[in-house]
């Protein structure tokens, strides 16, 4: 949602060329194409699981395009009703914007444009529909909190598509952590083989001085975790088959008709001001879900209108999320899992090597 100066007669001639018959964009791309993705993931070695998406990248200089930079990252939170520890989990999604992608923006303005594309992640990713199963670690007592962090690092139009694609990214290459409970008994208790119920118990030495206060008759139960392998990345974020993907319709009208097309470039969103966001999700094995819904900017739209345009809008986020961004993901996988490989064969000649 970049804004840039446009003359009255470039909004003109831009209207005009949406509108006609047929409709021309000044790069040569129908309505309803987009831009080339790029999309990579992996890219914070620090962080749980990340992706940098580029929409528009230019094929001949490597340069240009939206740029957003999306990492998910995991702390440990204490459920005592003094923090926000939840039971389950929870996920806190915070988008910030580079200055340099919007160098006409004052501080305060750039503020509003953060909390705005802030509000609308967190509200999305963080609802109950989409909770992933896998973030408690103890009932009532620890659970995984995962931040969402995206950077918007350039703005060439079309962002909060590019944001929630980042985001998707993101959370498609999130590992948690494997967790082991770890359970501490009173003096003389008698042990369990460990690995019987996925816990470890700690016994004190039968010689050791004991306690005064004899804790035998209370129930024995896990009050802390420990990672079982300090070096397994751990498992993928449950149900990241159903983060959704974001679509925005930009609605040209004049007197003469109403016109829609996908992926605008910042010229086309300083002519089309009017815009709809649709964000859906296509689970597998079930229909698809409509998430959220907002529009934005000045003018409106007629019931029947949104009706229409929310059944197009299914349509072209069927496609995005087939064509464009589930197989590059699958791509990514492969390349890291043989990436992967290649480092532990390199390990292994290198073992034999000095062996």
């Amino acid at each position: 949602m970049a804004s840039i100066s446009t003359s009255k007669a470039e909004i003109s001639y831009i209207q005009t060329g949406l509108l006609s018959t047929p409709p021309l964009r000044a790069d040569g791309r129908g309505l309803h194409d987009f831009r080339t993705i790029s999309l990579e993931t992996g890219v914070a070695p620090l962080a749980n699981g990340s992706a940098h998406l580029n929409i528009g990248k230019n094929p001949h200089d490597g340069g240009g395009g939206t740029e957003v930079l999306a990492a998910a990252k995991l702390e440990v939170e204490t459920i005592d009703g003094q923090s926000d520890g939840v039971n389950g989990g929870r996920i806190v999604c915070t988008v910030s914007c580079s200055p340099s992608a919007y160098p006409h923006l004052s501080a305060p303005a750039l503020d509003d444009l953060q909390h705005d594309m802030s509000t609308l992640l967190h509200q999305t990713l963080a609802h109950p529909s989409l909770h992933p199963p896998n973030l408690g670690i103890l009932a009532g007592k620890k659970s995984w909190l995962l931040n969402l962090d995206c950077v918007v690092l350039a703005d060439a139009g079309n962002t909060h598509d590019a944001l929630f694609m980042a985001a998707r990214a993101a959370l498609w290459d999130c590992k948690v952590p494997r967790t082991r409970a770890v359970e501490y008994k009173a003096p003389g208790a008698k042990a369990q083989r460990e690995g019987e119920s996925g816990e470890m118990d700690v016994d004190v030495d039968a010689g050791a001085q004991q306690s005064g206060f004899d804790t035998r008759s209370i129930a024995a139960r896990a009050v802390d975790f420990e990672l079982p392998d300090y070096w397994d990345e751990g498992e993928v974020l449950g149900g990241r088959d159903k983060w959704p993907v974001c679509v925005t319709l930009n609605v040209a009208t004049s007197p003469s008709g109403v016109q829609h097309y996908l992926d605008a470039i910042p010229q086309e969103e300083a002519a089309t001001p009017l815009r709809l966001l649709l964000v859906f999700s296509f689970p597998p094995a079930s229909s698809p879900n409509l998430h959220a819904m907002r529009i934005l900017g000045s003018g409106e739209l007629e019931s029947g209108q949104i009706r229409e345009f929310v059944a197009s809008g299914e349509k072209y986020a069927q496609k995005m999320w087939d064509n464009a961004l589930n197989g590059k993901l699958k791509e990514e996988d492969l390349r890291r899992g043989q990436k992967a490989r290649d480092r532990v064969y390199e390990a292994v000649i290198l073992l034999y090597l000095l062996g």
